[in-house]
């Protein structure tokens, strides 16, 4: 993890139809052509909180199935893993866990030297931030995209809320197998591809990523609407956000795109501005597409992504 970036805090998919922001996703959040996503070089990070509204109400998406689901990465990154785990019960998350261990089972909040370290750069620590995103993760349960990001902590947070997505999925399914993840292994060559079931907007995202040498070598994140038809071709669609927010799918697909292959991290992937919404869905799926690749698991991954009401 890097521990000198800082950020606004972000949301997985717009859902504002006066924004015409892209679609598809698992969030209640709005485009602005003024915040950037987790992945920006920004000094500063105004955090955004759900918990003065009422919960957002589900118009598509499989329900959570009753069970515990858990996840660990397999791979130690300067001496720690993380561990997580969610409870759902009566279709409702009532529970969540969330830490990083070292070989010895020891949390990172007990690491005196690590916290202040990292407080010293970032202005947070261990002590703060992993307990911050759990209980975010327990208050907002499915909604992972009303999951806070923690200014000083961005690469935890954006692993964070990849993971906590890849709980609800498997909750939806009802799978409760760990999810292991191959968090330090390379790349391994192969076409990886993830997409949503359910439209938004009228849209959904499919996205694919080709890995030839270890390497990202193509990017091809889209939006499609149900004739298979991109977004980027859809000109009144282009022509009213463009108006709005000053870009359009034309513009925030390609770039996005253009910045996974030259970065090779979801995590340095930046915000377009007035598009942010649809970046945040880019670099949460790009994770789970690197997850998938440093696996070699090629098979397709079809998200039952939750869509709510505006």
């Amino acid at each position: 993890m890097k521990l000198s970036k800082t950020l606004a805090s972000i949301s997985i998919i717009a859902v504002s139809a006066l924004t015409l922001a892209a679609c598809g996703s698992n969030s209640s959040s709005k485009d602005s052509s003024s915040s950037k996503t987790a992945s920006s070089k920004t000094t500063k990070t105004t955090k955004k909180s759900s918990s003065s509204k009422a919960a957002p109400k589900q118009t598509a998406g499989a329900a959570l199935k009753d069970g515990t689901y858990s996840l660990a990465e397999a791979g130690y990154s300067h001496g720690y893993r993380v561990e997580m785990g969610m409870t759902v019960a009566g279709g409702k998350v009532t529970k969540t866990t969330y830490d990083y261990v070292d070989k010895n089972g020891k949390s990172k909040t007990k690491d005196t030297e690590y916290e202040k370290t990292m407080k010293a750069k970032s202005g947070t620590g261990p002590k703060e931030y992993i307990p911050e995103l759990n209980k975010s993760f327990t208050k907002n349960g499915a909604n992972v995209g009303a999951i806070d990001v923690v200014s000083g902590a961005t690469d935890s947070s954006l692993t964070f809320r990849n993971y906590a997505q890849q709980l609800v999925q498997a909750a939806q399914a009802g799978n409760t197998k760990k999810i292991e993840v191959q968090n330090t292994a390379k790349l391994k060559d192969g076409t990886y591809t993830i997409e949503d079931e359910n439209y938004s907007h009228g849209y959904r995202t499919v996205f694919s990523i080709v890995v030839a040498g270890g390497k990202i070598t193509e990017s091809k994140y889209d939006n499609i609407d149900k004739n298979g038809k991109s977004k980027t071709d859809d000109a009144e669609y282009e022509k009213s956000m463009k108006k709005v927010n000053g870009v359009g799918p034309k513009e925030y697909t390609t770039k996005l795109n253009e910045e996974l292959v030259k970065s090779q991290n979801p995590a340095e992937v930046d915000a377009v501005s007035g598009a942010t919404s649809s970046s945040d869905t880019f670099v949460l799926y790009a994770q789970q597409l690197i997850n998938a690749a440093q696996a070699g698991t090629t098979t397709p991954i079809k998200v039952s992504n939750i869509v709510y009401a505006e």
